[in-house]
């Protein structure tokens, strides 16, 4: 098979080197890649946000199965247009892809089919979103309605920031675009995990879960980011939580996207809070996570491919993934200033020393190739990942790499996955 990932991140990193284990793949391509990418795969220029050169791309390489890493290709309605020339693709069709790129879609969704979630209210004017703050206990969630790279969720302590938050995503201030739709819900306290599940339309696969690091700053302080870090292990979720899980969230929303005409086929991304009420869901995501991705395929001991396959083939009933037991944790080495303004360009020291770390895997978010050197091209630049027995042996394993690494401005969270053994 040939195999066209789009994407230019560290989950499409993690993507490509899982796919290029896979038997049934002879050739991988990816759309436009970046510098760790291509070791791997062939990779080809193409602006991500444009729909018809990302379908002059796939025109032009006649793949086998198109893999959409990033949400926007999906908001732009990519699978459609592939499905509608007879390209295989895995990924969400746009009406599918809304439960992640509204998500006052999703919370209206999530109350027609009972599924457990914050409670919440949609405004679609300043003034309704100021008189919405009052139906509400403190601390409560802003959230930008439309797509914001994991960066359109405030969590407002006082009724000054709420109102704080919501001019900024009215204006634009915060994100770049005026925000025409806001959602305020009510705040909920216990742990978040990542819940991923490959779906076909009609059934569900869990992945490994995961707990993904959303703030800047240790103990979880400062602004969201797109992910800081994640780890992965057998403990977080049991073998009965993972059915209920399955039961009352990921089946009836695969379900009712069905029922509503808009059958979901690719990843269904369920982000859960474990509340003392039971999981409810955070939010949903249309495609891989990203750091949760690298920390996830880094215990996965199946072919990735052949199940992908089974998703777009509407016969994932037939399949059956297989994990290494233990843990994994991946820790993204970030600009100084990201998620805000940063420079690039800074060269990066110190890859092939931490590669050498047993169990490490290096992946790339954002570097380029200059005169031969890697230099930093992103907020974030690095995810490095580790398998392990342990947490700690993986935990251990990524800090002593990310020590190997340098780069002017370079910042890490030193505290990925620490709650978690102090618990243990």
């Amino acid at each position: 098979m040939k195999v066209l990932v789009i994407g230019a991140g560290g989950r499409e990193h993690a993507l490509v080197r899982s796919i290029t284990r896979s038997r049934r793949v002879s050739q991988v391509v990816c759309a436009p890649g970046n510098a760790g990418i291509a070791q791997l795969a062939r990779c080809i220029p193409v602006s991500q946000k444009d729909l018809d050169d990302l379908l002059r791309v796939a025109a032009s390489e006649s793949p086998d199965l198109v893999v959409v890493g990033p949400e926007l290709p999906l908001s732009l309605g990519l699978v459609d247009e592939l499905q509608r020339r007879s390209i295989p693709v895995f990924g969400p069709t746009q009406k599918a892809a809304q439960l992640e790129s509204s998500k006052a879609f999703a919370k209206r969704f999530m109350q027609r089919h009972k599924i457990p979630t914050a409670a919440y209210a949609v405004a679609t004017s300043q003034q309704q979103a100021l008189e919405s703050i009052d139906l509400f206990h403190l601390p409560l969630v802003i959230k930008a309605d439309g797509l914001a790279s994991g960066k359109g969720v405030l969590i407002c302590e006082t009724r000054r920031e709420a109102t704080e938050a919501i001019s900024g995503l009215m204006a634009g201030k915060l994100l770049g675009s005026a925000q025409s739709s806001i959602v305020i819900e009510e705040f909920l306290s216990g742990e978040e995990i990542s819940f991923l599940t490959l779906t076909d339309g009609k059934h569900v696969v869990p992945l490994a879960p995961a707990q993904d690091h959303k703030r800047i700053g240790e103990g979880d302080k400062g602004p969201n980011t797109g992910g800081m870090g994640a780890y992965s292990t057998d403990r977080m979720v049991d073998e009965q939580m993972r059915e209920w899980i399955i039961n009352h969230i990921a089946l009836p929303t695969v379900n009712g996207m069905a029922a509503e005409d808009s059958a979901f086929v690719g990843v269904l991304y369920c982000g859960l809070m474990m509340t003392a009420r039971g999981p409810m869901v955070l939010e949903f995501n249309a495609r891989f996570g990203d750091p949760e991705t690298q920390a996830i395929l880094a215990r996965l001991d199946s072919d990735l491919v052949a199940t992908l396959d089974a998703c777009v083939e509407g016969r994932l009933s037939d399949t059956e993934l297989h994990w290494k037991p233990g843990a994994s944790a991946c820790v993204i080495a970030a600009s100084a200033g990201y998620p805000g303004s940063y420079v690039t360009g800074r060269r990066i020291s110190g890859l092939e020393e931490a590669a050498r770390v047993p169990g490490v895997e290096i992946f790339h978010s954002g570097t380029a190739l200059v005169d031969g050197h890697y230099v930093t091209e992103g907020g974030r630049v690095l995810g490095v990942t580790a398998a392990a027995p342990t947490l700690e042996q993986s935990l251990s394993l990524t800090y002593e790499a990310l020590g190997q690494i340098q780069f002017e401005g370079m910042y890490y969270r030193r505290d990925i996955g620490r709650r978690s053994l102090k618990s243990a």
